[in-house]
């Protein structure tokens, strides 16, 4: 049974710290491209090009532009509020803009934000009157320089995609008292059965706390220690979560939490596992890109990010791996609910990617030290420093997720550099999940050996004494007339039906995948959910109309994976 089912998060953007007093602001908005820098911005009025739908980047087609943003131009936002509460303090939230902008009420300068991918939130208190202006400009190079993009690339093609700039996910107000929760942060123990929640709030001289759970009331000063009644495990079988509030003067705060452990032990015959709850679990999980053929990197709406992961589990896996994206708060909130594990990479960056570095010699066994930054294409210091900023702040925003079992700090040596120094930066962040230092090709010794394979059979390292993942494999591609997004296409093995595709997939498990989770294989995640534009081995095609696979097949395949 899932209480939570009861939570009332409605269409809130962050689930996980809900309050009432939410205002928001997606919708129609006037928008225009021109040339310039953000350095010589004017705000003049402007006659605007047309409207434009946010939170969808000019580049999809559900915001009405359908128009890529060049490196060399801006695009200007434009929209009109009333405010609602004048006697509260108005904060302004973002979700995710990309890549770099300056916010505007008024007419007066509001702040600024680095990155593409994380949440960011203003005080706009003092700058509001009854009718208000926010104008909103953006700059995104895109892949022109060495920052965090993702796999968006001007020139699309192959795994590389179409760009998605400017504001990409929901921009909302909120209202809160002038003394109120800035941030919550939830770490659970299961070994002890308690959870320790602690509070930052914006009025340092009294941080004493209400919270509330199970109908028993606890006061807390900063932090505090509570045991549930009874201790239920949250696991994807039963994705049993808590509900509970804290009151904070007038301010009032629902969310909620799941008793649930990551980490690495041994199973029955001696060999390194990954763990659920103290017990040996196998994950077996989909790459998931998070693209949208209507909306790029924002799905259509709040039930297509549903269907996605429903559909991984109707097929028997228990894992996404969130692809170099950070999602919509709502993504991880319903993986928490309906019981997905999460495997979050964290956002590549670096210079032109160096196939000797990428492609070749890992693949001969040869694995370059990260320190060589400029093999790695990552000799930029400034990028460098920007990737420990977004570390930060996705660590922040992400901690209190109970679905993410693991972070993936670098894939295949896109960007990588000192990949050692960074874990342990990175557990100092948080210690509570497993980490993948390098996933695919570039080995540096981390704690996890993941490796991706393409095109040649699967075989268990004969020598490692660390646990093994396949972190990639499969890429299986079938394309669907009338369903793809081009006649180019790309994918590691090429089929032309249903039943071809069907076949090698249940090959593929029967004779690499079993005998390897037999031999000590302890996660799997096949390549990939959905098809993305050129790539063609999804699961799904990339308009989502048309299933490829045997849905009870491989529910069954996965079954026989978990027994073996």
């Amino acid at each position: 049974m899932n209480k939570y089912a009861n939570y009332d998060a409605s269409q809130y953007p962050r689930p996980q710290m809900v309050r009432d007093g939410y205002q928001p602001l997606d919708g129609c908005w006037d928008y225009k491209i021109i040339k310039g820098t953000l350095s010589d911005i004017s705000l003049e009025s402007f006659e605007p090009d047309g409207k434009i739908q946010v939170p969808f980047a000019p580049e999809s087609a559900l915001s009405g532009v359908n128009r890529t943003l060049s490196p060399d131009e801006l695009l200007i936002y434009r929209t009109t509020f009333e405010r609602m509460q004048k006697d509260k303090i108005a904060l302004l939230h973002f979700g995710a803009v990309d890549y770099q902008c300056r916010i505007f009420v008024n007419g007066k300068s509001a702040g600024e934000h680095i990155g593409g991918y994380t949440s960011f939130e203003i005080d706009v208190t003092d700058l509001l009157q009854d009718g208000n202006t926010l104008t909103v400009i953006v700059a995104d190079p895109s892949d022109t320089r060495p920052i965090s993009r993702g796999k968006q690339k001007i020139k699309h093609g192959g795994i590389w995609y179409t760009p998605a700039s400017g504001i990409w996910q929901s921009v909302w107000l909120e209202y809160v008292p002038r003394r109120y929760v800035r941030s919550i942060k939830i770490i659970p123990d299961l070994d002890s059965g308690s959870v320790n929640i602690s509070v930052d709030t914006n009025d340092s001289s009294d941080e004493r706390f209400q919270l509330t759970l199970q109908g028993k009331t606890y006061i807390g000063d900063r932090s505090i220690d509570v045991k549930p009644d009874v201790v239920i495990p949250w696991t994807p079988e039963n994705p049993y979560l808590y509900e509970f509030r804290i009151n904070y003067g007038q301010d009032e705060i629902k969310s909620y939490f799941a008793m649930r452990k990551f980490s690495v032990g041994k199973r029955e015959d001696g060999k390194p596992c990954f763990m659920l709850n103290n017990e040996p679990y196998f994950m077996r999980g989909l790459l998931d890109q998070g693209y949208w053929s209507e909306g790029l990197y924002t799905a259509p709406n709040d039930q297509a990010l549903i269907d996605d992961i429903m559909l991984a589990k109707e097929c028997g896996f228990n894992t996404l791996r969130k692809h170099i994206k950070i999602e919509p708060m709502r993504w991880y909130y319903h993986c928490d609910r309906l019981g997905m594990i999460v495997w979050q990479d964290f956002v590549n960056g670096g210079g032109k990617y160096n196939p000797l570095a990428i492609l070749i010699l890992p693949n001969l066994g040869i694995h370059v030290k990260d320190s060589r930054y400029s093999f790695y294409s990552r000799s930029d210091e400034t990028g460098r420093q920007l990737y420990y900023k977004e570390m930060n702040e996705t660590v922040n925003q992400l901690f209190n997720c109970p679905c993410i079992a693991l972070w993936t700090p670098f894939n295949e040596g896109w960007g990588q550099f000192d990949s050692l120094s960074v874990c342990d930066y990175l557990k100092s962040l948080d210690s509570t999940r497993l980490i993948d230092h390098a996933s695919g090709w570039s080995d540096q010794g981390g704690e996890i050996r993941s490796i991706h394979k393409y095109f040649v059979p699967f075989k268990m390292p004969k020598k490692e004494s660390r646990p093994v993942i396949l972190s990639e494999f499969g890429g299986y591609s079938m394309r669907v007339e009338n369903h793809s997004f081009s006649d180019k296409i790309f994918g590691y093995a090429k089929f032309n039906d249903r039943n071809a595709l069907n076949s090698a997939i249940k090959k593929l498990w029967q004779e690499q995948l079993i005998p390897a989770k037999r031999q000590g294989l302890c996660a799997a995640i096949y390549t990939q959910l959905s098809d993305v534009q050129c790539e063609v081995n999804g699961l799904i095609t990339y308009d989502r109309m048309q299933i490829k696979i045997d849905k009870a097949m491989l529910a069954k395949l996965n079954f026989e994976l978990i027994k073996s």
